[in-house]
C-alpha cells in the first residue's frame, strides 16, 4: 500500500509541475497577480508530494520489499542499514527521484526566501522551474518507475544487492551531494530565462542569482572532492582523477560555474557583462544536463555510470534538446533587448573577471571536446572507436589553467573600472619573493624538473597572494594587532569566503604537483614473511585469513609497517566477493596516513610467486582534500555574507522607505 501510495504522490506531483508551469508564466504574461500568486503554493505542494513519493521508495528498501522491482535489483536482507538506504539512489531509477526531490526542494526555497523578488519575476522563475521538474517527473513516472512492482506469484525471496563498489560510506554523501550542484544551477538558468522574458538584468538580479550559484557550486565542489577520495581508497589502483567521461560530467559544470560567480559579481558592481552573465547560466545548467545524458544514456561505460536501455538514453536526449535548444533560441531572440552596461578599463578587477571567465569557458570547452569527441567518432564512424586519453586532457586543461592560477591572486588587488598593474604587483611583493624563492630550490629535489617547480611556486603563489591580500585588508601589520583581529572578525563573508576559496586552489595545486612529482610505486609478489622497502618504510607480508562480513566473504592481507625496524602499524587489504552479486569482487586499501603522506597498501591476484601486491606513498595527497575543503568552507562564509541573508535587502528597502523625506 505505502509503494502504491508513493506512485499516486509522484503522478500528483507531475500534475501539479504542469500547473506551476503553465498558470503563473501565463499569469506573468498577462499581468495577473492572482495567477502568479499560485507559483509558490504549487512549488511548496510538488516538494512535498515527492518527499512522500521518495519516503515511500525508502520504506520499501528498509522493509526489503522485493515485490518492487528496483529493490530487489538493487538491495539484500544482509545489507547494513546505512547501506539500504543508499541503496535508494545508488541505481538508475531510484538517483532519478533523488534529482527530482532536490530539483523540487530547490524550487520551494525558492518560494520561500525569495519574498523580496518582484512578482513577475518570482513567477517566471518557479515557471521555468517548473516546467524542469515535469520534463523530469514524465521521465520517471513513464520510463523510469522506481515502484515497478513484479508479479505476486514470482516474488523472489532475496534480492541482488548493491552494486559492490558503491557500498561505501562516501556513497552515502557524494550522490545527494552532487546532484545538489547540478540542480543547484536549474535555478541559475531559471532566473536567466525569466530576466530574457522580462527584458531587464541589473544589479539586483545579480544579487538574488549569486547566493544560487554560489550554494550550486559549494555542493558540487564537495561532491567532486569527496567523490576523489571515494576513487583513491576504493578502486585499489592509488589514482584520484582518471578523467574518465562521467567525472569529466561533473567537472565541465563546475567550471561553468566559477566562470558564472565571478560574472555575476561584474553585474552586481558594474552592472556590464549582462548578456555573457545570461549564457554562462545557460551553459551551466546545459552542462548538468549533459552529465546527465552522459551517465545515464548507455552511450558510455565507466564504474560511475548507470548502463541503461536506449528508450531511456533517447528519452533524456529529448530533455536535453528541449531545454538546452528552446533556452538558446529565447536568447537569440531576446539577448539583444538587454541594455549595455558600464564601461571599463582592460586593466581592472572587471577585466581580471573577464579574463577568468574566458579562461575558465576554454577550459571547459577542452573537456567537452575530449569527452564527447570519441562519441562523435563513433556515431559519425558508424562504430568506430578512438580513445581521448589523459594526455590530451593535461595538456590543454594544464595550458588553460596555468595563467589563471597566476591571476588568481592579482584580480582582488585591482580596483574598479580602472587599476594599475605595477601598483597591484607590488602589494604582492610578499607572495612574489615567497614563491621565486622556492623555484630553485624545487627543481634541485625534483631532479631538475622546472614543471614541478613551476606547478608549486604558482600554488605557493596563490596561497601567499590570498593571505596577502586578506592581510592588506585587516592592515596587519599596520595598526595594533587587536584592531587587526577586530577587521578580521567584521571581515564581509564574501571577502573571507574569497580568501578561503582562493587559497584552497593553492593547496589543491600543492598536493597535485608534490604527489605526482615524488609519488613511489611498487608492484611485486610477495609471500609471507617477505618485505619490501619503500620511501623509508619497511612493508612486510604477515598472512592472510578468511573473512565474513555481513553480505560478503573476503580474503584478507596482513602487512606490518616498520621504520627504522620498529612496527608503527598494521595495515589490512581486502579481497571482498559478494555473493549476491554473483561473486562480484572489490578490492578494500590499506591506508596509513601521515603528516608526510599516506601509505597505500592494495592487494591484487595469486600469481605463481605468491600474492600481487601495489603499494603507494602518495607524499602530501592530504593537501588536495584540504584544498576542497577550503573551497567549500569558502563557498560556505561567503553564503552566510549578511547581504545574502533572507530578508536582508527587503528589510533594508523598507527601512529606507520609512524614513521621512528631507
Amino acid at each position: 500500500m505505502i509503494v502504491e501510495l508513493g506512485h499516486f504522490a509522484l503522478v500528483l506531483a507531475f500534475a501539479v509541475a504542469v500547473y506551476q508551469t503553465v498558470v503563473p508564466l501565463y499569469g506573468a504574461m498577462r499581468g495577473s497577480s492572482r495567477l502568479m500568486n499560485v507559483a509558490a503554493p504549487a512549488a511548496a505542494v510538488q516538494f512535498v508530494l515527492v518527499m512522500i513519493a521518495f519516503a515511500a521508495l525508502t520504506w520499501a528498501y528498509l522493509t526489503s520489499d522485493f515485490s518492487v522491482v528496483n529493490v530487489w535489483a538493487n538491495s539484500h536482507t544482509a545489507k547494513p542499514l546505512l547501506y539500504k538506504i543508499t541503496g535508494v539512489w545508488s541505481n538508475h531509477e531510484g538517483s532519478m527521484l533523488l534529482w527530482v526531490l532536490i530539483l523540487a526542494l530547490f524550487g520551494m526555497a525558492i518560494a520561500i526566501f525569495s519574498g523580496n523578488l518582484p512578482q513577475s519575476l518570482k513567477a517566471r522563475v518557479l515557471g521555468v522551474q517548473g516546467s524542469i521538474s515535469v520534463a523530469f517527473l514524465l521521465y520517471i513516472t513513464t520510463v523510469s518507475n522506481p515502484f515497478e512492482r513484479i508479479p505476486p506469484d514470482r516474488v523472489p525471496m532475496q534480492g541482488r544487492g548493491i552494486n559492490p563498489l558503491l557500498q561505501d560510506p562516501a556513497l552515502a554523501f557524494h550522490p545527494p551531494l552532487l546532484y545538489a550542484g547540478y540542480v543547484g544551477f536549474s535555478v541559475a538558468f531559471s532566473f536567466a530565462l525569466a530576466a530574457l522574458m522580462e527584458g531587464k538584468v541589473d544589479a539586483a538580479w545579480a544579487r538574488w542569482v549569486r547566493p544560487w550559484t554560489l550554494a550550486a557550486w559549494m555542493f558540487l565542489t564537495a561532491g567532486i572532492a569527496l567523490g576523489s577520495w571515494w576513487a583513491y581508497y576504493e578502486l585499489g589502483w592509488g589514482g584520484w582523477w582518471f578523467w574518465d567521461p562521467v567525472e569529466n560530467a561533473s567537472l565541465m559544470p563546475w567550471l561553468a560555474g566559477v566562470a558564472l560567480l565571478h560574472s555575476a559579481i561584474v553585474v552586481e558592481k558594474r552592472n556590464a557583462l549582462k548578456i555573457w552573465t545570461i549564457l554562462l547560466a545557460i551553459i551551466a545548467f546545459s552542462l548538468s544536463l549533459i552529465g546527465t545524458f552522459l551517465v545515464r544514456s548507455g552511450v558510455l561505460s565507466s564504474v560511475h555510470a548507470f548502463a541503461v536501455d536506449p528508450e531511456r538514453g533517447v528519452f533524456i536526449l529529448m530533455i536535453l534538446l528541449f531545454f538546452i535548444g528552446g533556452s538558446f533560441l529565447l536568447y537569440a531572440a531576446r539577448a539583444g533587448s538587454l541594455k549595455t552596461g558600464g564601461l571599463f578599463a582592460p586593466v581592472s578587477r572587471e577585466g581580471a573577471l573577464v579574463v577568468n571567465n574566458l579562461l575558465m569557458s576554454a577550459a571547459a570547452a577542452a573537456v567537452f571536446i575530449g569527452t564527447l569527441f570519441p562519441l562523435v567518432y563513433e556515431a559519425v564512424t558508424g562504430g568506430g572507436k578512438i580513445t581521448v586519453g589523459a594526455p590530451y586532457f593535461n595538456f590543454t586543461f594544464g595550458i588553460l589553467m596555468i595563467p589563471l592560477l597566476v591571476l588568481i591572486p592579482v584580480g582582488p588587488m585591482l580596483s574598479w573600472k580602472r587599476a594599475d598593474l605595477m601598483v597591484a604587483l607590488k602589494r604582492l611583493w610578499v607572495a612574489a619573493a615567497v614563491s621565486v624563492v622556492v623555484v630553485p630550490l624545487i627543481i634541485v629535489m625534483a631532479k631538475g624538473s622546472i614543471l614541478a617547480a613551476l606547478g608549486i611556486a604558482i600554488g605557493i603563489w596563490i596561497i601567499a597572494g590570498s593571505l596577502e591580500e586578506m592581510a592588506q585588508r585587516i592592515k596587519l601589520f599596520r595598526c595594533p594587532l587587536g584592531t587587526s583581529l577586530r577587521r578580521l572578525w567584521n571581515m564581509p563573508g564574501q571577502a573571507l569566503g574569497m580568501t578561503l576559496a582562493h587559497a584552497g586552489m593553492g593547496f589543491v595545486m600543492l598536493g597535485i604537483v608534490v604527489s605526482s612529482t615524488w609519488k613511489e610505486e611498487v608492484i611485486t609478489s610477495l609471500k609471507p614473511g617477505e618485505a619490501v622497502q619503500i620511501a623509508g618504510y619497511e612493508v612486510k607480508f604477515l598472512d592472510e585469513r578468511q573473512d565474513t562480513g555481513p553480505d560478503y566473504v573476503a580474503e584478507q592481507a596482513h602487512f606490518d609497517v616498520l621504520e627504522n625496524g620498529r612496527k608503527i602499524a598494521t595495515l589490512y587489504s581486502e579481497k571482498r566477493t559478494f555473493v549476491a552479486r554473483r561473486g562480484m569482487p572489490t578490492t578494500e586499501v590499506g591506508l596509513l596516513h601521515f603528516f608526510s603522506g599516506d601509505l597505500y597498501v592494495a592487494i591484487g591476484d595469486q600469481d605463481n610467486r605468491g600474492r600481487v601486491v601495489r603499494i603507494y606513498f602518495h607524499p602530501f595527497i592530504w593537501l588536495m582534500w584540504l584544498g576542497g575543503l577550503l573551497m567549500f568552507l569558502g563557498g560556505f562564509v561567503s553564503l552566510m555574507d549578511r547581504r545574502f541573508r533572507v530578508g536582508v535587502p527587503k528589510t533594508a528597502r523598507d527601512r529606507l522607505a520609512a524614513q521621512p523625506a528631507e
